[in-house]
């Protein structure tokens, strides 16, 4: 029975397998991308990927819903949770100017199998965004037109009674993806150039809007006749708020351009900045001016701004309103058209997926299967699946990533930073060291014992101290930690603060309802995995971090990580339990590929050393000096080349 359970050695070595990261080139720089995009071209990017479908269709939905004319707090909410996310994604595009976005991010500084279940997660996100911006397209075409499409559609073609998928077949959506797609292929520059397009007339709609709304604004909208402005209270609110989150996934297209970005250490992290900013205020304000210009109770969830202008008369308005609409849903599909192959690209040639997806085309520098597959994959959801039901689901993915990409940000801010290794000198003997306060060149000798020992003590008043390393003013305290690693303290600290926001936030959102727990129950559970939280974090500030790196840093870590991580799994827990299940079942099916191809075809797998049995044999010269030759053992009837049997023989006595 014994010898069937796998030995400790064998589980160690496959824990290994399972966190290793990601071993980075030299010169990050170098890609067989075209790095041709400008930070206005990224700006623009995060805008259309943002400024879409979320604008002209979740507004209405979530106003309706979940929290009324609150909707605005809840964008609020839902646009610093996404800067505190988005600071991170800033922080490390700029050092790790790769594609792969979070996959990237989570393969260098956290772990090989966590890496991949992000890359799975916003593989599926991106695939249900882009079919369902693609059906809210045809849907609001059809509104133009009276709903003749719909009505032309059923009569001509049928419809149909099926769980999980739509009443008819939409080949209006599956078309507009495909033609996405074709775009796509000619390169990054025709991607961008049609985005500033697109854009443009999107800005132009949204200035409209605005005017117009505040114009034919009504504050009794929001009085009590109405329902309030808060009618679902603060739940309704924080409900509200996960499900803003689809809105402003689009910045995460900006940190998966980097490698194409011609100056991605400062290209990045302002296009971040500049198009989470222009889209959180747009956001906020037409949810002003939609619930003043009608009840929040009456809007149609499906095409609400243009319904709003239709009732209050202006129907030229509603007209130019629903085709600005259909111009920025553009946007959004170019956006996950963009950034969904180079992911599939990344892991590709990480050699976590499919091998034929890191193939990338030698004109166009674009990887040209992985836009056709998955954008035919999109045009098939599009066309016969319910994306409904399913559009909660870009919530868990989005924030699963913006959870695992602060971790990171904590994880890799307390490593020590990688040197290259001396290189040796004349004669093969590795060159000393410089000394710290000397340069690389000039070597400073210590003959007698009273200097070094006078370096000792200067050394102690100045110690230089690595990141992850305790900090001097804790060491008289926190002295037993001294004895690990640099960053391994930190390491199991963000494990202990992630489980301890687990169980925080649990108690907030489920102690009440559905536990049922007594208050002085509730109110205990709620000071000790706060105690945890905070005592994690302490810890983690205890130590030193990296400082004065050329790229853009985030400020106050691990406080914002931090404050990231606790707010995102609190948006987690807020969402559906058919959310969490069909969230499983996507995991479950992301393991089978990475246990059945991933861990096996894994670059980093191949890069791991062999085990080789040496042996160290000493051959004694004349010259009374001893030189150790270590080579592989062979077989006795091969003796070492250069040994006799007789020096064998010799070296053994």
């Amino acid at each position: 029975m014994a010898r069937w359970l796998p030995r400790s050695a064998d589980l160690t070595r496959f824990c290994q397998k399972l966190n290793r990261v990601k071993t980075l080139e030299d010169n990050m720089m170098e890609t067989s991308f075209n790095r041709c995009l400008s930070t206005i071209d990224l700006t623009l990017l995060g805008i259309g990927g943002m400024v879409g479908s979320g604008l002209y269709v979740l507004t209405g939905t979530v106003a309706k819903e979940i929290a009324g004319p609150a909707v605005i707090v809840s964008f609020i909410i839902a646009g610093f949770a996404s800067l505190l996310a988005a600071l991170c994604y800033a922080e490390f595009g700029a050092r790790v100017p790769k594609t792969g976005s979070a996959y990237m991010f989570t393969y260098v500084s956290v772990g090989e199998i966590w890496a991949f279940l992000i890359g799975w997660n916003v593989l599926l996100e991106y695939m249900i965004g882009g079919a369902a911006v693609a059906r809210a397209w045809s849907g609001y075409l059809d509104s133009i037109f009276n709903h003749k499409i719909k009505n032309f559609t059923e009569t001509h073609v049928g419809a149909w009674q099926v769980p999980f998928l739509a009443r008819y077949p939409d080949f209006l959506a599956a078309t507009i993806l495909l033609v996405a797609t074709a775009f796509i292929s000619f390169g990054a520059k025709v991607s961008s150039w049609l985005n500033h397009v697109f854009s443009a007339i999107s800005m132009g709609v949204i200035l409209f809007i605005l005017i117009m709304g505040f114009i034919l604004a009504q504050p009794k909208n929001w009085s009590a006749q109405e329902g309030g402005f808060a009618p679902y209270g603060l739940s309704g609110i924080m409900a509200g708020t996960a499900t803003c989150f689809y809105a402003f996934v689009g910045f995460d297209v900006i940190a998966a351009s980097s490698e194409e970005a011609r100056n991605p250490q400062r290209a990045v992290p302002r296009a971040i900045a500049f198009s989470l900013g222009l889209a959180t205020g747009a956001y906020i304000l037409v949810s002003v001016v939609l619930t003043l210009m009608v009840p929040w109770h009456t809007l149609d969830p499906d095409s609400a701004l243009a319904d709003a202008f239709y009732r209050r008369g202006y129907a030229w308005a509603g007209f130019l309103v629903a085709a600005g609409s259909i111009c920025a849903m553009n946007t959004v599909l170019l956006s996950n058209l963009f950034s969904l192959p180079r992911i599939v690209y990344a892991m590709a040639e990480d050699g976590l997926f499919f091998q034929v997806f890191s193939r990338v085309h030698p004109r166009t520098q674009v990887p040209v299967v992985g836009i056709v597959v998955f954008g035919l994959l999109m045009a098939l959801l599009a066309l016969v699946f319910d994306l409904e039901a399913l559009v909660q689901f870009l919530s868990i993915g989005t924030l699963l990533a913006y959870t695992f990409v602060a971790a990171s940000i904590i994880v890799l801010r307390f490593q020590q930073q990688k040197v290259d290794a001396p290189a040796p000198a004349a004669g093969g003997r590795p060159s000393p060291e410089p000394r710290e306060g000397s340069s690389a060149g000039e070597l400073k000798e210590y003959e007698s014992f009273s200097d070094k020992l006078q370096l000792v003590d200067r050394d102690k008043s100045k110690e230089h101290r690595e990141p992850g390393q305790l900090k001097a003013a804790f060491e008289p305290y926190l002295e037993f930690l001294s004895d690990f690693y640099p960053g391994e303290v930190v390491t199991v600290a963000v494990v202990t603060l992630m489980v301890s926001a687990i169980c925080l936030c649990s108690i907030l959102v489920f102690g009440n309802t559905h536990l049922h727990l007594p208050t002085w129950t509730y109110s205990l559970l709620l000071v000790l995995f706060s105690l945890g939280f905070l005592l994690s974090l302490l810890l983690i500030w205890a130590h030193e971090q990296q400082h004065g790196t050329q790229t853009f840093q985030i400020p106050l870590v691990p406080l914002s990580p931090a404050l990231s991580i606790v707010l995102n799994i609190y948006l987690m827990l807020k969402l559906s339990y058919m959310t969490w299940l069909r969230f499983a079942v996507w995991l479950l099916l992301g393991l089978l590929v990475y246990f059945g191809y991933g861990i096996w075809h894994s670059k980093e797998n191949l890069r791991e050393p062999r085990p080789q049995r040496i042996s160290a044999r000493y051959v004694v010269f004349p010259s009374g000096s001893l030189e150790e030759r270590v080579q592989a053992v062979q077989p006795s009837s091969q003796p070492a080349a250069g040994l006799t049997d007789t020096d064998t023989e010799d070296c053994k006595r």
